[in-house]
């Protein structure tokens, strides 16, 4: 074969390449109204919308929005309701609300599952005690969440627990590349060192049994930092009142000033 018609192939193969990873990369943008069914439900279902400003609502309603046409959501043995949508897309932007610009460029898709599953991802059977997981391998750039677990988190709120909140903050700890318990896409650097003594000595008191987070906590620091985010934005002020020292660096990890703690004033 010539080597013009060589050079013309390869570069037919390269531009092919280069427009499939640029579409599969591409980021979709909202273009209609915001459905007032959608609204309806982040008002009954989601209390950090509800004391939003105007423009605060407008901005979570797009970043809702911008999430579902970015990411698949599909139901396994049970139906991805509107609701659930809604719910999980909250989950995602409540952690990066202070961040417009931020996209979970490492997830396409959220299974849900109708209740808790085990490592093969079982629905029936033993050693069915997982509610979430982002996943890993094959399942890279997938998260799997039960659905009863996802409801719950924004039904009861005075148990400091979301499940669907803590899946969304190991994958803003993973933005840099690896799972480590320090978001350094959101944590600037001065406040590195700090956050992990912090964490050791609260994982201390944990194991003291001199603490009121949540055990599994105590597990690593990359589950610390998932668990007392759900503490963070489900119990902010008990957080404040128990533990000052954490509650101030959480705030400089999601900037969730003293000023917008009018959204979650009633936690």
């Amino acid at each position: 074969m010539p080597l013009i018609k060589v050079l013309f192939f390869l570069f037919i193969v390269g531009l092919v390449l280069y427009l499939i990873i640029r579409y599969k990369n591409r980021w979709l943008k909202p273009k209609e109204e915001f459905p007032d069914e959608w609204r309806e439900l982040l008002i009954e279902h989601v209390s950090y919308y509800p004391p939003l400003n105007d423009l605060e609502k407008q901005l979570f309603e797009y970043k809702v929005q911008e999430f579902l046409l970015n990411c698949k959501i599909t139901g396994v043995e049970t139906k991805a309701e509107t609701l659930d949508k809604i719910l999980i897309a909250a989950s995602a932007v409540i952690p990066i609300f202070a961040f417009p610009e931020f996209k979970y460029k490492n997830l396409n898709e959220v299974l849900l599952y109708p209740g808790s599953f085990n490592e093969n991802f079982d629905t029936t059977g033993k050693g069915r005690n997982i509610l979430g997981m982002v996943g890993t391998g094959y399942m890279k750039d997938k998260m799997i969440l039960s659905k009863l677990a996802l409801r719950h988190g924004f039904q009861n709120e005075r148990d400091k627990k979301n499940t669907a909140i803590h899946e969304f903050i190991h994958l803003i700890d993973g933005m840099d590349g690896e799972i480590d318990g320090i978001p350094k896409v959101l944590l600037e650097k001065q406040y590195t060192i700090p956050w992990v003594d912090m964490i050791e000595r609260k994982i201390e008191d944990i194991v003291k049994r001199k603490s009121d987070i949540h055990p599994y906590a105590k597990t690593s620091r990359v589950e610390f930092f998932a668990v007392i985010g759900e503490y963070f934005f489900e119990r902010p002020y008990l957080l404040k009142k128990k533990h000052p020292e954490l509650y101030i660096i959480l705030e400089e990890i999601f900037e969730q000033d003293l000023a917008a703690e009018k959204i979650i004033r009633n936690k």
